[in-house]
């Protein structure tokens, strides 16, 4: 059975992704920070008669995320999802606004990609980094979150080229907006109803997941 690994698959599109790859017969190991929500997801994939596993990882931490790929025996994909975004013109960011975000999203990016990578290259397999339009272009009020997934949009650019004659690949994933509980905490989108759920990305994202360098949502 093949196996993929998704961080931050305890709601939103992790737990999409790990919904559709499930159901077309991979085991899923789902990694995030809290083990109700990872549990929730583990519950809908076996009762649809699926396999899936839950790893707690906080992928600011290079010893959980360490540990975490430690209980992955093989692995053939790994989705590198997690991520947070605080919002707001720049002046009223915190130090600890601007270190969660960039701890989350560049160095978890980072940490996850390094303990995966054994596993990836034992199986000649696949990453993908879920990256935003925030990582194509700027915009208002969201300069840090931005500045970080410009730091992946880079990450990611630099391994295809230093993976170019490898047997792994690895794909930059670009969406908009969606309806998902990642704007919970916050007043930068007033009401995401109206933005496409992340049922519809996950399938288009499993449909293109063949290698390519470039998986395009939205622009």
């Amino acid at each position: 059975m093949p196996t993929v690994a998704i961080t931050g698959a305890g709601s939103g599109l992790g737990r999409a992704l790990a919904l559709k790859y499930a159901k077309n017969g991979y085991k899923i190991f789902l990694l995030g920070r809290t083990d109700t929500k990872l549990q929730i997801v583990q519950k809908e994939i076996m009762n649809d008669g699926g396999v899936a596993e839950v790893i707690l990882c906080d992928v600011q931490e290079p010893a959980s995320v360490s540990i975490a790929f430690q209980q992955i025996g093989e692995l053939d994909i790994f989705i590198n999802n997690a991520g947070v975004g605080i919002f707001g013109p720049v002046e009223n960011y915190t130090v600890n606004d601007i270190q969660h975000t960039l701890n989350t999203n560049i160095k978890g990016a980072i940490l996850t990609v390094q303990s995966a990578l054994p596993l990836i290259r034992a199986s000649n397999g696949r990453i993908l980094t879920i990256i935003s339009t925030a990582g194509l272009r700027g915009k208002v009020n969201e300069s840090i979150y931005c500045a970080s997934k410009f730091a992946v949009k880079g990450f990611t650019e630099s391994l295809q080229k230093e993976w170019a004659d490898d047997s792994i690949s690895i794909t930059a994933v670009y969406m908009g907006g969606m309806n998902t509980p990642f704007w919970d905490n916050s007043t930068h989108v007033q009401d995401a109803s109206g933005l496409k759920g992340p049922e519809p990305v996950a399938d288009q994202i499993y449909d293109e997941d063949d290698g390519r360098k470039e998986i395009i949502i939205d622009r």
